[in-house]
Formats: C-alpha cells, structure tokens, sequence
C-alpha cells in the first residue's frame, strides 16, 4: 500500500490556501446604458414624489403614485437586466401587484367617502 505521500502528490496539483480575487472585468457598453436609464427613470419618480406631497386632489396624488409604482417597476427590471440579478425581478413584479392593489384601494374609499 502506498504511502499518503505519494497518493497526494499523484499528478494533483497542490491547491495553495490563498486564491487570488477573479480579474475585473470591464464595464460592459450595454449594462452601462441601463443603469443609465434607470437613473434618469428614477429622476422621474423624484418627480413624481413631489407631486404626491402637493397634489391639489386626490385624484391627483394617486396619479402619481402610479407614476412612482411604474417608474419603480422600469428602473428595477432595467437594473436587473443589467446585473442579471433575478431577485430585481420578482421585486418588480411584488411591487407591481403592489400598485394595483393600491388603486382597487382608492377606487373603493373614493366610492365610500361619496356614499357618506
């Protein structure tokens, strides 16, 4: 029977404990582009934001909280696509479910608050 010895050092390279971080790889043209995108949708939704803290009617605040749900919704799927990060994903679809849910919710205390 061989000695351990010899079995390791068999043709196997010895592994050593450190390992060098992977290269860096540069910045590809098309992920720069969505991420700017998603920066200037999201200017948009800053935008929008305000509108929601002034909006003169409510009708107007929910407007543009569908203006911050959609732009949300764009910029986490373009930041996705551009990380490959499936989780961005799913978010934006919560998040869209999210916005529907808030409209149904408007809709119906509007409906309340006219029957009153």
């Amino acid at each position: 029977m061989p000695s351990t010895r010899a079995c390791r050092s068999s043709g196997r390279r010895a592994r050593s404990r450190r390992s060098s971080p992977p290269p860096r790889r540069k910045a590809q043209p098309v992920t720069e582009a969505l991420t700017l995108l998603a920066t200037i949708i999201l200017g948009s939704v800053a935008a929008g934001l305000w509108r929601v803290l002034r909006g003169p009617a409510p009708a107007d605040r929910l407007m543009a909280a569908q203006l911050l749900s959609t732009g949300a919704i764009a910029a986490l799927l373009l930041l996705g696509a551009a990380t490959g990060d499936p989780a961005l994903l799913d978010v934006a679809l919560l998040l869209a479910l999210f916005g529907a849910f808030a409209t149904v919710a408007f809709v119906l205390g509007a409906r309340l608050a006219r029957q009153r």
